[in-house]
């Protein structure tokens, strides 16, 4: 497993490629394409799947959604033969960047959200980032160990939701 990482750290750029806990051959890839192939992956997830309403409901509006980020943020995706897996993203703000991730479905907690956030931190890095924040349901102990394993900390913690931040 990877430690935890310290304040200066340098994460794995892209492209990355590696074998996940089911033995699928994951490759993380920076993603400047278009819509289609993050939308495909997306309209398969169900209400369960769904965390902070996100990704949206509906084709329309996943498509939306998915021109803002393509268009402001920095994208990674893991493809497993020729079919998206994972898409994370850096939103830009002013001196930081928003962090949001997404496995697919049938392929979490086998090891690809632990490789797709430190690539795509070292994405980030590359591109002159230099904190990132992100907000997590509070119920979401995955994700939460997940971001802790990376570096972030949790900076504000309400009802509903922590907010978490990294220096990178």
């Amino acid at each position: 497993m990877e430690s935890s990482a310290e304040e200066g750290t340098e994460f794995p750029r892209p492209p990355l490629e590696f074998t996940d806990r089911a033995g699928h051959d994951i490759r993380i890839t920076a993603y400047d394409g278009g819509p289609d192939p993050l939308a495909e992956m997306y309209l398969d997830y169900d209400d369960d799947s769904r965390a902070q309403g996100l990704p949206p409901r509906g084709e329309a509006q996943i498509r939306e959604w998915l021109d803002d980020l393509l268009a402001e943020g920095l994208s990674v995706a893991a493809w497993h033969e020729a079919r998206v897996v994972g898409h994370a993203v850096l939103f830009p703000y002013d001196e930081t960047a928003e962090l949001a991730i997404f496995v697919h479905p049938e392929y979490q907690t086998i090891g690809i959200g632990s490789r797709l956030i430190r690539v795509l931190l070292g994405y980030g890095q590359a591109n002159g980032l230099g904190h990132v924040w992100l907000a997590v349901e509070r119920t979401n102990l995955v994700a939460m160990n997940l971001y802790k394993s990376v570096g972030f900390e949790t900076t504000v913690r309400d009802r509903a939701e922590h907010e978490m931040e990294l220096e990178l």
